[in-house]
């Protein structure tokens, strides 16, 4: 059996979200930096993206290498060219999205790094691959979207504003009954 270590270290690794069609690819892991930081490439779909959200432990700089990709910050929305950048700070409500019709390439790079977030993204796409999520790529099961959701430090608004405390106690709970660590050998371990 690998470590998370060991499964953190892997260089360029790509994941692949087969019902959007989005990819990830780990260019720098939180292990790799010491912690510093870590960056991804992400392939996105014509008309992916998320919905507004923040962090508490990092910052998030979004990097185009291909394409138009839109930032909302806060209230603010604008579109990112390659050459340029856009930085969100912890607790900055945000969101990106692919508006074009083409398929578009970012980095992203997330100060300091977070090995929950790299492993969170793993086990989102994994459990897409496995059908254990909707075709939007949300958990069947409430404990697994519990997981993701605290594990990335993704906080949202809305209903989950409102849900955030019970989701905080199934996360919890799914440590302590070893949900978690399931889903990490799952999907995390190489």
């Amino acid at each position: 059996m690998k470590t998370e270590a060991a499964t953190s270290s892997i260089k360029n690794e790509t994941i692949e979200n087969p019902l959007i069609g989005d990819k990830v690819t780990f260019l720098k892991t939180a292990a790799q930096t010491n912690g510093a930081y870590s960056e991804v490439l992400v392939t996105l779909m014509p008309g992916g993206g998320n919905n507004y959200h923040y962090h508490t432990a990092f910052s998030e700089t979004f990097i185009p290498v291909e394409g138009a990709l839109t930032v909302g910050l806060r209230k603010t929305v604008r579109q990112v060219l390659p050459g340029e950048f856009a930085t969100v700070k912890p607790k900055e409500s945000h969101y990106f999205a692919n508006k074009t019709n083409s398929i578009i390439r970012f980095k992203v790079k997330l100060s300091p790094g977070s090995s929950g977030f790299e492993e969170g993204l793993r086990i989102a796409y994994g459990l897409a691959r496995d059908g254990k999520t909707n075709k939007k790529g949300i958990p069947k099961k409430l404990s697994h979207l519990a997981i993701i959701i605290c594990h990335t430090d993704t906080n949202m608004y809305g209903i989950f504003t409102f849900i955030a405390p019970l989701l905080q106690r199934i996360y919890k709970r799914a440590k302590r009954k070893g949900v978690l660590r399931k889903l990490q050998l799952a999907y995390c371990c190489k």
